[in-house]
């Protein structure tokens, strides 16, 4: 299982169009994949999930993913997360 927490850098936080980016490459695998802010624990593959947590910038989120393709997982998805979603 890796476990860790990551901070939110883009202006607008995490909103519908990174909500949607998330699910879909959290559902590229196999394992199972958690996201929690503040006392609250969404499934990464659920777009509504994910806007629930209302992650907003500078807030920090913990991921936890556990499976067999944990590490790739793990990897692609701090990528999407530390992503600016072009709002520069």
């Amino acid at each position: 299982m890796i476990k860790e927490e990551i901070k939110i850098k883009n202006r607008l936080g995490i909103h519908a169009r990174p909500a949607a980016m998330i699910a879909q490459e959290a559902g590229k695998f196999k394992s199972e994949i958690f996201i929690s802010k503040d006392g609250m624990e969404v499934n990464a593959k659920s777009i509504m999930g994910i806007m629930m947590i209302a992650a907003e910038q500078g807030s920090t989120i913990n991921v936890t993913v556990n499976g067999p393709d944990e590490d790739k997982a793990f990897k692609a998805l701090k990528t999407v997360l530390c992503k600016i979603f072009e709002e520069e």
